[in-house]
């Protein structure tokens, strides 16, 4: 979270460009000295909430292009707010992918240093594991990430009912049948792309559908790009209805996740966007949670099972996307996630 100084500067800027330091320092009215705002506006600069615009004397000051994506945001505060008292972006963002989610980074110097070192850690780790404790553990993550991703969209099996299910074939008692074929399809997709991981490189939207197919398989849900308009629930924003833009919007995230170098951006991208375009009927962010971590298993990175993240703070952080375009709170959820499974599976 942004201090009271630092957001205080931040809207100065807003409301101000293209100012140096010290026609800030002045115009701000804040009680610190000017060496202390320098410090401020330059862990601004590294958190890509402002830019600098020349150099030396001639450094001017503004709101960095991506500052929406970015800026803090409390998300308790936010949902105080009853639906319709939100102000929010109610529908689809088209210049989001070709203009602004393209033309920044989507984490900091700093959060990138944190992931690397994880991500260092894993590879230290697994090149100690033989194949069989390899596999072992991958397939203990795999059963956490199909239990969790199912909680998350209402199946009520236990981890425990989720990983006899998964191993024994055996379902329980005082459950649905769609609530089991939801787990073995998780469980289907995820050992689809371990067995081909270099299948979703490049990304391509049959590609996305096939992963869908997977994870719908046996629920009575439509396979291919949806044709009708579909609500979310909880929020009051609208995506596209248009078969044609929906194709356009996906490939216009396959065009953004493939120029995209690094790794960790190309997974959050692919969690967030296909939840946030809501290409199909139904199944739209287990597939983003499948392909995600697809992304990460296709350049030997640690996948994710999200185990510990609550249902209800993750719906959360996707709904403050869907509103206000800002990832900020599902990027922590992604960097704790991954976090939590480099130190607890490998």
């Amino acid at each position: 979270m942004l201090d009271a100084k630092r957001k205080e500067v931040v809207e100065f800027i807003r409301a101000n460009p293209s100012l140096s330091s010290k026609e800030i320092h002045t115009g701000v009215q804040l009680e610190v000295a000017y060496a202390t705002l320098k410090r401020m506006l330059t862990k601004l600069t590294l958190e890509r909430l402002i830019i600098t615009i020349g150099k030396g004397k001639g450094t001017k000051y503004e709101i960095a292009p991506g500052y929406k994506l970015f800026s803090p945001i409390d998300v308790n505060n936010y949902f105080q707010k009853e639906i319709d008292d939100r102000d929010i972006i109610d529908r689809f963002n088209l210049e989001l992918m070709p203009q602004v989610l393209a033309g920044v980074h989507v984490f900091t110097n700093e959060e990138l240093q944190e992931l690397n070192a994880l991500q260092d850690k894993y590879k230290q780790n697994i090149s100690q594991l033989s194949k069989e404790a390899y596999a072992k553990e991958l397939e203990r993550l795999a059963i956490d990430l199909s239990w969790k991703s199912s909680q998350i969209e209402g199946n009520t099996y236990s981890l425990l009912e989720t990983e006899r299910l998964l191993r024994e074939k055996e379902t329980a008692g005082g459950k649905s049948k769609d609530e089991a074929i939801m787990l073995l399809n998780h469980k289907e997709a995820l050992d689809f792309v371990i067995a081909d991981p270099t299948y979703i490189t490049p990304l391509t939207i049959a590609r996305i559908e096939d992963i869908h197919s997977i994870l719908i398989k046996e629920l009575g849900v439509e396979r291919n790009i949806r044709n009708r308009r579909v609500g979310i629930s909880g929020t009051n924003y609208r995506p596209l209805d248009n078969e044609f833009q929906i194709k356009e919007a996906l490939q216009d995230m396959c065009n953004l996740v493939n120029i995209t170098a690094n790794i960790f951006e190309k997974s959050l991208l692919v969690l967030i966007l296909i939840s946030y375009i809501q290409a199909f009927e139904d199944g739209n962010k287990r597939t983003a949670r499948i392909l995600s971590n697809a992304v990460l298993i296709s350049h030997n990175y640690c996948p994710i099972s999200f185990r510990t993240i609550d249902s209800v703070e993750y719906k959360k952080a996707m709904l403050v996307f869907y509103e206000q375009n800002n990832l900020s709170a599902f990027k922590k959820i992604f960097m704790d996630q991954f976090e939590f499974a480099v130190e607890t599976y490998f």
